[in-house]
Parts: C-alpha cells; structure tokens; sequence
C-alpha cells in the first residue's frame, strides 16, 4: 500500500476570464492554485477549510481526476492523478454535488442499483451492496428507499451522494462540502460516518468553509486562501496560533456593509451575516487583558453606525479566529 491515501504535489492551475462585458470586456488571467501541496494519510479525515473562491474546489476536481493542473501532480493510493486517471478512479468514492446526476424519476434504491451496474457490480453482490449502504447512511430507517429522488429533501439526497459514493467501497474518499445546506440531524449523520469511514482504515479528504466542522471531524486541516495553503496543523495545533488572545463576538442587526464597517473599525472580521434574519457577527481577537475594553469600544462604534447590539461577549478561541488571524478573513466569505 502507499504511504499515503492522497498526496498533492505542488498544484498550480490558472484560468481566463472576461470581464465588463462582451464588447468591450477584457481578459484576465485568475490563479486558482498557487503551489498547493499537502498529504492526507490512511485512517485519516483531512480538511480543505477556506472560503468560496480559494481553490478548495479545483484542488478536489484535480485530485479526483475531473480536472487537469497546469503544473503540479496529485497522487491517490500512489497513482497519478494526471498519468494514470483510471487507476485512480478505480480507487476512490467522489461526491462533489449533493443532487448532481441522479435521475429525478427512480428511487433511492433503483438510483444505486444503476450505478452499481455501470460501476460493474451486479447479481447478489450488487442486491446485497445496495441494501447495505440504504441502512447504513440511515435511508432504509427514514423510509427514503423507494421514494423517487424528486420527492427527497436536501438531506435525503446528501446521504443518497455518500452511498452512492461508496458503491465499490474505496480506499479514499473525496468529498466537497458535503454537509452544505443541510438540516442538522442529516449534517451530524454525514460527520459521523466519515469519521467512522476513516477508522476503517480510508483515507477522507473534504472540503469545508464551517469551523465547526473542521473541528469536529477533521484530524487534521489544511487552511487554504488565495490558491495556496497558508497554514496546517491539527484544529489544536492551529488554534495554539491564536494563544495569548481571546475573541470578542459581537452580534448586531446590520446590512453586509454595516456588518464589514463596524469590522473595519474594530480590526475584525464579519464570521457571519444572519442568515435567515438573525443578527450577524463580527469577531476581534484581543489580548484577555484588553478584551473588556474591546467590547466597550464594539458597543460604543455600533451605536455612532446605528446599530442595535443583540449581544457582545468573550469566548474561547475557535478554528474561526484561527482563519480571521491568517488569511483576514471570516467563515462568511
């Protein structure tokens, strides 16, 4: 066996874009990885954790063969990414896309029971597969095994991607955001699994923007923004970056620009903006001596920009300010 489930070996990828319109609009040339490397071990959950538009996604379609560098290699079980795409694919689970490829018309169990088929599984193996992967990701239990895709919530499809993703049981599995948009209950089964996955022996790499994630599932992270990776450790490993400083949250009702203005003025950085009406937050790393004097000046500058203060407090440093310590920016990006 190779000595590791999945190496990334110096990846750069750049692509070409258009702006300010078709007439007059000009190209530029946008690099979406600059030299990434990083190595993910048998038994081991890996976490790509950045915000949207840092190279999380090209470097899992890189790796999962769906994607070719333009300079780097990324091995999987010890073949090429790049030389040897079907030894690859022959070893690795992919799911890149909660509702992506099913068919809308057949059930959960027909879905798998066609996959199966086209990945060469058939007969009683095939039966015997299908009825295993529907109890273990919980769809036989929810009654979601003869429901047709169309009729599944977010959840249901999520878990439906990971069985399908362990149809021919791989050695790795790749998987971007994959508890993306889902209710808890369905969120916490997914982490659960993977981690089970992995003290099977698998390796996991996933991508991820939740800090809360990162930490529960990950046994290690690789912090990426702006196409490189610009820090990797364990979560407590990563968070001993922070020590000596505390965070103060404070949550305010406020507009993105309010949110990122009241940041601008503390120093901070805006962790989230309220999704569904709540307040958003922003969060300031300050040393304990300081961090009393911090929430004053965040209740006082809060108030010359209008702002109804929900709440202001001093927590315990998370992977969150880690981030907001290194790449500057919030979980929000």
């Amino acid at each position: 066996m190779a000595s590791w489930a999945v190496e990334a070996r110096n990846l750069r990828k750049a692509y070409t874009v258009r702006e300010g319109g078709l007439l007059r609009g000009r190209r530029r040339r946008v690099e979406a990885l600059r030299g990434v490397s990083f190595r993910v071990g048998w038994g081991e959950v890996y976490g790509l954790l950045g915000p949207n538009g840092a190279g999380k996604t090209t470097t899992v379609r890189i790796i999962a063969t769906l994607l070719e560098p333009d300079d780097g290699d990324a091995l999987v079980a010890g073949y090429s990414s790049v030389r040897e795409p079907l030894r690859v694919r022959e070893r690795i689970g992919v799911m890149l896309s909660v509702e992506r490829g099913f068919f809308w018309k057949l059930t959960a169990r027909e879905n798998l029971k066609y996959f199966g088929l086209l990945y060469g599984l058939e007969g009683r193996e095939l039966e015997e597969r299908v009825e295993e992967l529907l109890e273990l990701t919980g769809l036989e239990s929810l009654g979601a095994a003869e429901r047709r895709f169309e009729d599944m919530s977010l959840g249901m499809r999520a878990r439906l991607g990971l069985a399908r993703a362990l149809l021919r049981d791989p050695k790795v599995l790749i998987l971007d955001e994959p508890t993306l948009g889902l209710d808890p209950p369905s969120a916490r089964m997914v982490r659960s699994l993977l981690r089970r996955l992995a003290s099977e022996g698998r390796g996991v790499l996933l991508t991820t923007h939740n800090m809360f994630e990162a930490e529960m599932v990950c046994d290690r992270v690789g912090i990426i923004a702006g196409g490189r990776i610009v820090a990797e450790g364990t979560p407590g490993q990563l968070k001993s970056r922070v020590a000596g400083r505390v965070p103060v949250v404070v949550r305010v009702r406020a507009t993105r620009a309010e949110a990122e203005e009241l940041a601008r003025r503390l120093g901070g950085a805006v962790s989230s903006l309220g999704d569904g009406g709540g307040p958003a937050s922003v969060r300031v790393l300050a040393d304990p001596e300081e961090a009393e004097r911090v929430v004053q000046r965040a209740l006082s500058e809060a108030l010359r920009l209008g702002l109804r203060v929900a709440e202001a407090r001093v927590e315990e440093p998370t992977l969150e300010d880690v981030f907001i310590a290194i790449a500057g920016r919030g979980g929000s990006a």
